[in-house]
């Protein structure tokens, strides 16, 4: 394994694979690696000759008081986590080499990123999409792994790579949970552990909503579902939506392939979850 911190040096390793033959894997991730990454770097180990992960908190899809500077950062971990799992290159590079001062380029999914997350992170989304098309560029990846947790970022790097014409193929995976049910995350690790127990409770009433879909109406499966997040203590619910899993449009009586999809607050930790809902 060997690690890489620029974004030239990388482009021309790759090069090398390409001209070569070698099908390259990208799993972008920002590092406090847990199951769920592994999960996606299997999946490229095993579909691809090489496995590129990259790690680098993304300071433009952060904004104004959101936790940059306290975002978890276990360097070494994460390394050795990517050494156990066959990993080829890590691509570790500082914000100034992804993202110099006179950097004025920016990528944006116009009305995907403006819902759901992108209503209370207006930044977010355009952060996401710029970093993301970087490391394609940079990468060279035939293939690019992501969870489905982050469900609305899938669907805007999905329609981002068919409208700018990558060549990369995005791979979307399931989400991985503990045991409990609860979806992994980086952010798992500000939960204390009373909020950790509090926090089943969205996977619970999302698991709940998803036997019901198929029998009662959405809005009585949304309320039911809302009613019960919010008997979460010290919580606050961001959004609660049911949507198209094609294309994060509202979901109607007519929708077959539907996402129930949330952001809750529980303490001072936002959480993401999501459920895939068909009839």
């Amino acid at each position: 394994m060997k690690v890489i911190k620029d974004a030239l040096q990388l482009q021309k390793v790759a090069f090398k694979h390409l001209i070569n033959g070698d099908e390259i894997g990208l799993i972008p991730t920002m590092g406090a690696l847990h199951e769920g990454h592994i999960s996606l770097i299997e999946k490229s180990v095993k579909n691809d000759d090489i496995t590129i992960v990259s790690i680098f908190v993304n300071p433009v899809q952060f904004g104004p008081n959101e936790d940059y500077l306290k975002y978890p950062r276990p360097i070494k971990k994460d390394l050795e986590i990517c050494k156990r799992n066959h990993v080829d290159y890590v691509f570790m590079p500082s914000v100034n080499n992804m993202f110099p001062q006179d950097h004025k380029t920016f990528v944006e999914v116009k009305t995907l990123q403006d819902i759901m997350c992108g209503a209370f992170r207006p930044v977010h989304f355009r952060g996401v999409a710029t970093v993301v098309s970087k490391l394609f560029n940079i990468s060279c990846a035939d293939r690019a792994y992501f969870g489905m947790k982050d469900f609305q970022q899938l669907k805007i790097i999905e329609k981002m790579t068919k409208d700018l014409n990558f060549r990369t193929k995005i791979v979307p995976c399931p989400i991985v949970r503990e045991k409990n049910g609860l979806a992994l995350s980086s952010r798992n690790s500000y939960l204390s552990d009373e909020e950790r127990l509090l926090s089943l409770n969205i996977s619970k009433s999302l698991k709940e909503a998803a036997k019901e879909f198929k029998n009662k109406s959405l809005n009585a499966v949304k309320k039911k579902a809302v009613n019960k997040l919010k008997k979460i203590p010290n919580s606050k619910i961001d959004y609660a939506e049911i949507v198209s899993a094609d294309d994060l449009s509202p979901a109607d009586k007519n929708t077959k392939r539907a996402v129930f999809t949330v952001a809750v607050w529980v303490g001072k930790t936002r959480l993401i979850d999501n459920i895939q809902m068909t009839k």
